[in-house]
């Protein structure tokens, strides 16, 4: 619970920042000193002139104290947030090379920090940190050929086989995968930028900036925890979901102004993607508000836990809601099924094709970011934040419910947000291994034929739960049992149900194949 966290981070900052300024107030003398000036009169003055006041030190840095703390303070949480946000999602590009390579029955496109010296017959793979300047390398190449020679395998088969699998071999230290990410960073840090000759250059550089700034800027809004978040404004669901759809206006802009036919096919299918899906996403993000009764991202989570509020997650009482900020957030971040924008079969990389080096990276960086964020969003909205799954029940038991107690009150809540997005982004994965590339026309028709009204009955059911049956009381029990219950056998109802004649005379968003088998000459009938 918000109360009971122990890691509050934001009130260490906030008094470590008093603390530091009022030191400052108390280094600076208290005597007053006279800034005065005295001007003597003359033929043109008949009395002496006094310019400049006393001034007291002290005073006047009380007077500006308050602003310099608050300063401080939010420097402070943004380095925090920004640091976090930056470490924990380091386990989002392994989940996704490690969960995708056992989806797709393969050991994975994962490497470890053995890659870097790891080479055929004993030689180091290149010997890259000689093109480093200024002789920086240096210290790296030492510490290469030692654990060369100390881990090192001359036999060429294993060998090869090693640098062929990039998987884990043994040693925990080496935190197999994670370093794949700082070595791609520094691939792309050394590699030449290229603007095309006949590109809109301005809008070319400054597409990127718009993509990762405004991707960095969601996590200010975002709270890893009831006291770990750079900014909590009353409003904050409105704030971060306004910058949240910025994104994707910087990829038309990218698309544009690169001056390729490609580009601009990818840009033109993203905005289109991002009408007809972003409308759905705010409608039922409002209907999370609606239900919530806030549009504080904190209060969100309130609601779902405590003994005075809601007390249920609200994935149990909108089952609808979820699923569609599920859909639609995979639409937004551009994942498959619903990366037409960069389909490289047909657009060679989309939007970012003439992109290269440092820009790419980075915008590649973003779109995982904004898959990390989107998956931090769900376990805020849907599956009580910073709650432990069954925490009442469980610290409730009889006998152990107490051991349940003392495990809860000594784990950081920002584990729990942490745990459930990383689940999350696993079925993130699950669907990208499961389901085909859809086509744009059935991805336009889907949002705007399916997602939309869903949305709204979504928003009145939103409305009638809070108006009928909130009473500022936990839930009862019934109430989201049975919401779950009923979606569930809609649910099922809708998956098992096959109209073939349906098949006939209706053109399903999803059909990939025809009902009737191609013959030569059967298009001229």
């Amino acid at each position: 619970m918000a109360s009971s966290d122990w890691l509050d981070v934001v009130g260490w900052s906030e008094s470590f920042s008093s603390w530091s300024m009022d030191n400052v107030h108390n280094i600076l003398p208290s005597s007053d000193i006279d800034m005065q000036m005295t001007i003597p009169s003359t033929w043109a003055w008949q009395e002496s002139i006094t310019l400049g006041p006393i001034f007291n030190m002290q005073s006047g840095f009380a007077s500006i104290q308050p602003a310099l703390e608050s300063f401080m303070h939010a420097t402070i949480m943004c380095t925090v947030v920004f640091t976090t946000m930056m470490l924990t999602m380091l386990a989002i590009p392994y989940i996704e090379r490690k969960f995708i390579g056992r989806l797709m029955d393969r050991l994975g496109a994962t490497t470890t920090l053995r890659s870097l010296w790891v080479g055929e017959s004993g030689v180091t793979a290149g010997e890259w940190w000689k093109q480093l300047p200024f002789g920086m390398g240096a210290p790296i190449g030492w510490a290469v050929k030692a654990l060369n020679s100390t881990w090192g395998n001359s036999h060429e088969l294993e060998t090869i086989a090693r640098v062929n699998n990039r998987s884990y071999h043994g040693y925990w230290f080496l935190l197999p995968g994670f370093f794949q990410a700082f070595a791609d960073f520094m691939k792309f840090a050394t590699k030449e930028h290229i603007v095309p000759k006949n590109a809109d250059k301005v809008v070319f550089e400054v597409a990127p900036v718009i993509i990762i700034a405004t991707t960095v800027m969601v996590f200010a809004f975002i709270p890893f925890g009831p006291h770990i978040y750079a900014a909590n404004p009353e409003l904050s669901l409105l704030f971060m979901m306004a910058i949240f759809g910025i994104a994707p206006l910087g990829v038309f802009f990218a698309g544009w102004a690169s001056n390729n036919k490609y580009t601009l096919i990818g840009g033109m299918r993203s905005a289109a993607q991002l009408t007809a899906y972003e409308i759905p996403l705010l409608i039922t993000v409002l209907g999370v508000a609606v239900l919530s009764g806030s549009f504080n991202i904190i209060e969100i989570v309130d609601f779902q836990m405590g003994q005075d509020q809601g007390n249920v997650w609200n994935i149990f009482l909108m089952p609808l809601g979820a699923l569609l900020f599920l859909v639609t957030m995979i639409a937004e971040v551009e994942r498959i099924p619903f990366d037409m924008p960069e389909a490289e079969a047909e657009l060679v990389e989309g939007w970012w094709t003439e992109y290269g080096g440092i820009r790419w990276g980075l915008m590649f960086a973003a779109e995982y970011m904004r898959s990390y964020a989107a998956c931090i969003l769900f376990a805020l909205f849907f599956l009580g934040g910073w709650e432990a799954p069954f925490q009442h029940t469980l610290s409730g038991l009889p006998v152990v419910g107490g051991v349940f107690t003392t495990v809860f009150s000594l784990t950081p809540g920002m584990i729990w947000v942490l745990l459930k997005a990383w689940l999350l982004f696993a079925v993130f994965v699950w669907i990208r291994a499961s389901l085909h590339r859809v086509r744009t026309d059935q991805i336009l028709e889907f949002g705007w034929r399916y997602l939309l009204p869903l949305s709204m009955l979504n928003l009145v059911i939103a409305v009638f739960l809070r108006l009928q049956f909130w009473t500022g009381e936990p839930w009862e029990l019934w109430i989201p049992a049975a919401v779950t219950m009923v979606s569930a056998g809609l649910f099922v109802i809708l998956a098992i149900d096959e109209d073939k004649e349906a098949l006939e005379i209706q053109r399903r968003p999803y059909s990939t194949q025809a009902v009737v088998k191609a013959s030569p000459g059967s298009h001229r009938e």
